[in-house]
């Protein structure tokens, strides 16, 4: 006997826009027999089913969405019964409310390199080949509801071939925004032979991405390589590199297993590996670690296809190939990512010796994702492309709150109803340029997501420029300390609504007596937070200037341990004697509990690095020494809650550098475990967070100490421990205020 017929409308939330859900929804009906229809909104997903199987069909769309979909809600209500028979995909509808999200980036997939590299394929070698499973998505988009009229693809009229597919429920290219061919799509503007000879004669290219432009060069080619450094003016930091393949990025770095599924995800980010020596030192800026992607876009594996000559098929693919490019961001010194063609021409003049470009609008800029293992795990140096504009589910929802990070590795956040939605990476708000940048994603932030703050969140320091920003925003200004912001964002991740403890091993961040803290134990309660415990204050000889001279942190140092006398024979730099003078007179030399300079002063001390070039230079050069950690008996003292590393910093001069390496990290973490032990109160998790708790070995120890005694270590995953998190946190602390305040 049949089943009667019933009538269901079901309400989808998440990321169900621009990933196939709709065809989804369409192909499950007619496998259940069912009428009705379904359609994008300002919300999501709205669809109505009926027929004699509608339990199945529910139960079958909460477990076999589209790979690249997220159900972050599903509400089924019952209707009377209409008749319905056929089931159509009804047009899209606006509105003012949104709970939909667009899709981040994703890379090219199999079904479409497939194509691509199929001579009888009608988009064969096309650079702007995608599909509902890929593509760019973020970056070309303008608003809600993801449709191609919202996209930078709207001046694209559809050939007849395309939009067929694009009509066609049933074809993998039903209403994919970006679907494009040669006869109808974006066209590159520099054949990829050209491309491929000028690399070969070691030119410096600007080649348009996904999100803005790459400076890409041969990074085998030392010269090369070093004129690109030479031209950006970026004297040591590290440059990123792309490879086709894990099979061609191991002959390069070393890759765990966990670091190979990252490679391969997706998402495509940097992911940052252990360098094998192969190539170029000026790659690598002399660190022995190496940031690797793995080609994502069509255009990156159209670029290795010619290299390769043109293989026939896609076993190529899979295979070792040896061009391994420099792949970074191409922007001037401090200022934001190169997204416009024109733009790249008047900017990138005189860096590059070409611009590759071609007429498919960026919309948004999105530099790269950056990550590492660590603990076993992947944690974000950089949240941005392939990430963004994913949310993180809160625990609670609440009143929207737009935060603003502070003054370096700057993203902002939008918290919507149970939601946080983070901008992609702006970086360092220190030109007017990239103040502007901070107000350019702030808005598309607020238009993509259709969401209205009641309040605007920063960091207490009032010259930082987003704390400018939110005081001429017209909206009420909640600022929050530094690293309460950092901690709040761990418990924003994992949900914790109640008490939290947690490490926070930063750099600088304006204290609540108005001092400079980075090296903190602090406990948080509702929007309340109290410092428990920190590091022993070291002082700053020349204020800033030392975060940027670890030898100058080594001479503090000296003068604390009564040393002085050393100074001048110790460090032979021409102010060496002037900067002793400041110690002992106590002019311009603040005090901090940063655990970044405690790492400078180490770095300093045991001469692995007397300047830092950019930021985490000196740490992350000791932390590359480091191989066994071990901990120096009676290497701390703790008192009062004020952790004191000065006999372990003595113990490290005269040291050689790899041994002082291994003794500085293990008994960095053996005395934070103490430090931490001692005000948990009897609380069986703490959190960890700040730039420096990307430190692997530094976390790997610390966690197994703390594990030992029962403690569980909160490592952010979803978020940068640093301050590319801490919008997150800051948004978090304003929302709770606007609560607690009724």
């Amino acid at each position: 006997m049949a089943s009667a017929a019933t009538r269901v409308r079901a309400r989808v939330r998440g990321r169900v826009q621009g990933v196939g859900f709709r065809p989804f929804v369409w192909k499950l009906a007619h496998q259940h027999g069912l009428g009705g229809w379904v359609l994008n909104d300002a919300d999501g997903v709205l669809l109505e089913v009926e027929g004699s199987d509608c339990d199945a069909f529910i139960a079958a769309l909460r477990t076999q969405a589209p790979p690249l979909s997220r159900i972050d809600s599903l509400s089924v209500q019952s209707l009377a019964c209409i008749g319905s028979v056929d089931f159509e995909i009804a047009a899209s509808r606006g509105g003012e409310h949104a709970s939909a999200t667009v899709p981040a980036d994703v890379a090219v997939c199999d079904e479409c390199l497939h194509e691509m590299f199929d001579p009888a394929d009608r988009r064969y070698r096309y650079p702007f080949i995608n599909c509902t499973q890929c593509g760019p998505r973020f970056t070309i988009t303008a608003g809600l509801p993801y449709d191609r009229p919202q996209t930078a693809m709207a001046g694209f009229a559809l050939c007849p071939d395309c939009a067929r597919e694009y009509a066609d429920p049933a074809d993998r290219r039903y209403h994919a925004q970006p679907v494009a061919c040669p006869a109808c799509g974006p066209t590159l503007d520099t054949d990829p032979a050209q491309i491929v000879a000028g690399l070969a004669r070691g030119e410096i290219l600007a080649i348009k991405g996904l999100g803005g432009f790459h400076l890409a060069c041969d990074a085998r080619n030392a010269d090369t390589v070093a004129r690109l450094r030479r031209r950006k003016g970026r004297d040591r930091k590290p440059f990123a590199v792309m490879a086709l393949n894990a099979a061609s990025a191991r002959a390069v770095a070393e890759i765990s297993e966990e670091e190979h599924s990252l490679l391969g995800s997706r998402a495509r980010p940097v992911v940052l590996l252990r360098s094998r020596g192969v190539l170029p030192e000026a790659v690598s800026g002399g660190l022995p670690s190496l940031g690797l992607m793995l080609a994502y876009a069509p255009l990156h594996h159209l670029i290795f296809h010619e290299a390769a000559g043109r293989p026939a098929g896609t076993d190529w693919l899979q295979a070792p190939h040896d061009l391994i490019l420099v792949m970074t961001s191409a922007n001037p010194a401090g200022e934001p990512l190169v997204i416009g063609d024109d733009e790249a021409r008047a900017r990138l003049h005189s860096i590059a010796d070409a611009i590759v470009g071609h007429d498919r609008p960026i919309l948004t800029r999105c530099d790269d994702s950056v990550l590492r293992v660590v603990a076993g795990a992947p944690v974000f140096l950089r949240r941005s492309r392939g990430y963004v504009p994913d949310g993180i589910r809160l625990a609670e929802a609440g009143p929207p709150v737009l935060a603003l990070g502070a003054l370096l590795k700057c993203c902002t956040c939008l918290l919507r109803e149970d939601e946080a939605v983070l901008s992609q990476h702006v970086g360092d708000i220190e030109s007017s340029a990239s103040y502007d940048f901070l107000g350019e994603s702030v808005a598309h932030l607020q238009r993509l997501l259709r969401v209205a703050p009641q309040a605007i969140a920063c960091d207490r320091h009032p010259d930082y420029p987003s704390s400018r920003y939110a005081r001429e925003s017209g909206l009420p200004v909640i600022a929050v300390q530094h690293h309460h912001a950092h901690l709040a964002a761990v418990a924003a991740e994992y949900g914790i609504t109640g008490s939290l403890t947690g490490l926070i091993l930063d750099g600088f961040g304006l204290g609540d007596d108005g001092s400079l803290w980075g090296g903190e134990l602090l406990r948080m309660h509702g929007s309340a937070c109290a410092r428990i415990g920190h590091l022993a204050p070291l002082a700053l000889p020349g204020g800033d200037a030392a975060a940027r001279a670890p030898w100058r942190m080594a001479v503090a140092v000296l003068h604390a341990l009564g040393r002085g006398d050393e100074i001048v024979t110790r460090f032979a730099h021409a102010d060496a004697a002037g900067i002793a003078h400041l110690l002992q007179r106590q002019l311009n030399t603040p005090l901090t509990s940063a655990c970044g300079r405690l790492f400078d002063a180490a770095a300093g001390l045991l001469g692995v690095r007397a300047f830092n070039t950019f930021e985490g230079e000196a740490a992350m050069a000791l932390e590359a020494l480091c191989r066994c950690p071990r901990v120096l008996a009676g290497g701390w003292r703790l008192r009062a809650g004020v952790l004191d590393f000065s006999p372990l910093l003595d113990a490290l001069i005269d040291r050689d550098p790899a041994d002082g390496a291994d003794l500085f990290h293990g008994t960095l973490a053996a005395g934070l475990a103490e430090l931490a032990l001692s005000g948990l109160n009897g609380e069986r998790q703490l959190a960890i967070a700040g730039g420096c708790a990307v430190n692997r070995p530094l976390l790997h120890m610390l966690r197994a100490l703390l594990a030992r005694q029962g403690v569980d270590l909160l490592i952010p995953r979803q978020a940068p421990p640093g301050d590319g998190g801490l919008a997150l946190g800051q948004a978090l602390v304003a929302r709770r205020v606007i609560q607690e305040q009724g």
